[in-house]
């Protein structure tokens, strides 16, 4: 691991002398290979898949690990997005004169060594690779052992890609081990990582954290909330839920929690709870809400407030105006992503300026809160600590500022 690390450093040496259109041609070569490739990633990716149904993984889970033609084509398409972002690095984000005559500038520069810590998802490999290798960073790429074979095949493809770039393999490197051994390993090589994103569930992230003698970029889980505020279209309202809620429940930006307005509750909640029903959705909710939805609503319990389910439950709970909702937020949430559906601007307008979470929206689905949907190219992780990036973080979160000074012969009295 250590070798692992030495390598990865001296390419990003080499990285962040290169200019920006020999990364994009490595890219353009990624996402070409991704196209020609497809035969060998499928078959690598149906190998994990009878491995992952043989260990018992939830459909969610094997949702997240499964490719197809439509999935590979959005992963080439990402990598081609990336290509076409602006440069960053050599950027100037600002600049200044100082009485003395000195000119001051902040220029932005690459983070050096990326290590992305992952589970399931194949599509993390290529986003990760082409975000990095945009912003000149050197990658180390560790998924999960449900997806190993799926990501030895991309990584085979993108080291050919930088091959064929001049740029050099250990660029962009697949840990060839699964084992957590060697991943603890990799987190003690503080001397050449500069930074770890972990991307999966609670307990990998937590164990990422633990274990890392680098700094590490996380969030624990998504319990995003949808507030149906009293002057909600409530047919909007039930088509916001439903999308967060079960389009993909396996993911970190699906709705856990819907907060009923009592002033709507009459209307929407009977709505809400038959829709589910239909869906196959178990709603948990709290008394008021039972006594409106039916037979079907299970009692919640305290800890379903704070439950990131990534599955077909959701918890409901009725609450008592904006404030209430809020404060509900600010008890039980993650600091990821919240949604209020009103037609009432002032509230609004309070609530993305009052709910502190990364990402916040006014009529529209918690799935938004995405890299690639927000406008940001592919994604490498969500940040819900705010230090250095906060929400669903893109290439610049990947550089930062160095200050750049140029004088005429200035010393300091």
């Amino acid at each position: 691991m250590v070798e692992l690390a030495r390598a990865a450093r001296e390419a990003s040496r080499i990285l962040a002398r290169t200019d920006a259109a020999t990364r994009c041609r490595a890219l353009a070569d990624i996402a070409a290979a991704l196209r020609s490739g497809q035969a060998e990633i499928l078959a690598a990716n149906a190998a994990d898949l009878d491995d992952g149904r043989a260990a018992g993984l939830s459909d969610a889970m094997l949702d997240r690990l499964r490719l197809d033609d439509r999935r590979l084509e959005g992963m080439a398409r990402a990598v081609d997005e990336v290509a076409g972002l602006p440069e960053l690095v050599g950027r100037v984000d600002s600049g200044w004169q100082r009485p003395n005559g000195l000119a001051v500038e902040r220029v932005r520069i690459p983070l050096g060594v990326i290590a992305i810590v992952y589970e399931s998802r194949p599509n993390v490999t290529t986003d990760a690779a082409a975000l990095c290798l945009k912003t000149a960073n050197a990658c180390i790429l560790r998924g999960g052992k449900e997806s190993f074979r799926s990501n030895q095949a991309l990584g085979r493809l993108i080291a050919g890609a930088l091959g064929r770039a001049g740029l050099p393999p250990a660029a962009v490197q697949v840990m060839p081990t699964t084992d957590r051994t060697d991943l603890y390993d990799l987190l003690g090589c503080d001397e050449e990582i500069d930074l770890v994103i972990p991307r999966g569930g609670e307990s990998l992230i937590r164990a990422v954290v633990e274990h890392s003698r680098v700094p590490v970029l996380k969030h624990y889980k998504g319990v995003c909330h949808v507030y149906v505020h009293a002057a909600a279209d409530l047919e909007m309202a039930l088509a916001i839920c439903e999308n967060g809620k079960v389009q993909r429940p396996g993911v970190c930006n699906a709705v856990e929690t819907i907060l009923v307005d009592r002033a709507a509750a009459d209307r929407f909640v009977p709505a809400l709870c038959a829709r589910f029903s239909q869906l196959g959705v178990e709603v948990r909710g709290d008394p008021a809400i039972r006594a409106l939805g039916g037979e079907s609503v299970v009692a919640a319990t305290e800890s379903d407030w704070s439950e990131e389910y990534l599955a077909k439950i959701v918890a409901v709970r009725m609450v008592t105006g904006l404030e209430d909702a809020l404060r509900h937020i600010d008890s039980y949430g993650s600091n990821h992503t919240e949604s209020i559906v009103t037609g009432d601007r002032d509230a609004a307008e309070r609530f993305l300026r009052e709910c502190g979470s990364s990402t916040v929206l006014v009529n529209a689905s918690t799935r938004f809160a995405d890299g690639g949907e927000l406008g940001l190219g592919a994604e490498i992780g969500v940040s819900t600590t705010r230090l250095h990036a906060y929400g669903p973080m893109g290439a610049e979160g990947l550089t930062t500022t160095k200050f750049v000074v140029r004088g005429d012969g200035q010393v300091r009295t």
